[in-house]
């Protein structure tokens, strides 16, 4: 079992409402691109902006817009690093018993109960649900009391049904949802966000949270299941994938923009991480922009 121990966030509606509704139209709250967790889920849809991904052991960029819903106590980073034109972030979170207990055991609930099941380790909807629930999701804000609760049960139950998704911690993730030492988490990732394009020594990240060496990378793997070694990785490799979306740069010149000093060692790296090589990526985002 993987130890997570993210910051605990409390979350409160607002009064008369079980479900909280927020949207960011020209700036997102960046105090809230943290590593942390609540017992409520979200889901969020971007129609137009650009970010990391980081939920869970899931790390990824995305660039147009996203639909994801987040499970109870899963950890996850802020999203959206830049909204584009007339880019909104829209977010619901919501306890899984908001109507609650006796609600859940009705047999209608059945394919929604299955849905935060799911939720727990992530999802990631795909562009015709994203097409379909997303205008609706925004609208949300334009009701309140029981016909946003209606029109909320309809988004639900249509995600409950559709195939149109992917599971982003496939391979099974499972945290405790203690509170203790999350600074020291929260720390690293700001540290590796903050650092990743250069060399970063195990003495010096273990130095930030006032480690040594070994203390450290018992806490880091137990902490994230990974070593710090492969975080750095990840999150060079997620900016190479940025690039490879953004700009004209040769893959050589993007390999060491992102830190790596070995075009190999990127190659591999690459190949590991997004399933593909990098000069495939780029050729797949040609043929969907084109």
């Amino acid at each position: 079992m993987i130890n997570k121990k993210p910051t605990f966030r409390k979350l409160t509606p607002s009064f008369g409402s079980s479900i909280l509704v927020k949207q960011h139209v020209d700036t997102v709250d960046k105090s809230f691109a943290y590593w942390h967790f609540h017992p409520e889920l979200e889901l969020i849809y971007i129609n137009k902006g650009q970010g990391k991904t980081h939920i869970g052991n899931h790390l990824s960029y995305f660039n147009n817009s996203q639909l994801i819903l987040i499970g109870s106590n899963l950890p996850h980073n802020g999203f959206t690093d830049r909204l584009t034109a007339n880019g909104t972030e829209t977010t619901i979170q919501f306890k899984s018993n908001f109507l609650g207990n006796d609600f859940l055991e009705v047999p209608e609930m059945a394919n929604i109960v299955s849905l935060f099941e799911r939720a727990k380790k992530g999802i990631r909807f795909r562009v015709e649900t994203k097409q379909k629930i997303g205008p609706k999701i925004e609208k949300l804000m334009k009701y309140q009391g029981l016909k946003r609760v209606f029109k909320f049960l309809e988004i639900l139950d249509y995600l409950a049904t559709t195939d149109d998704y992917t599971i982003l911690n496939a391979d099974g993730f499972s945290f405790e949802t203690e509170a203790q030492d999350s600074s020291k988490v929260d720390v690293i990732y700001k540290y590796v966000n903050k650092n990743f394009q250069r060399h970063i020594s195990l003495d010096e990240i273990a130095d930030e949270v006032s480690m040594t060496v070994p203390a450290f990378c018992r806490y880091f793997k137990k902490a994230t299941g990974k070593t710090f070694t492969q975080l750095v990785n990840e999150y060079r490799v997620v900016h190479a994938t940025k690039l490879l979306n953004e700009s004209q740069m040769s893959i050589a010149d993007i390999c060491f923009e992102c830190g790596f000093n070995n075009f190999s060692h990127f190659n591999k790296q690459f190949n590991e991480i997004v399933g593909k090589s990098a000069s495939n990526y780029r050729k797949e985002i040609k043929m969907m922009i084109g």
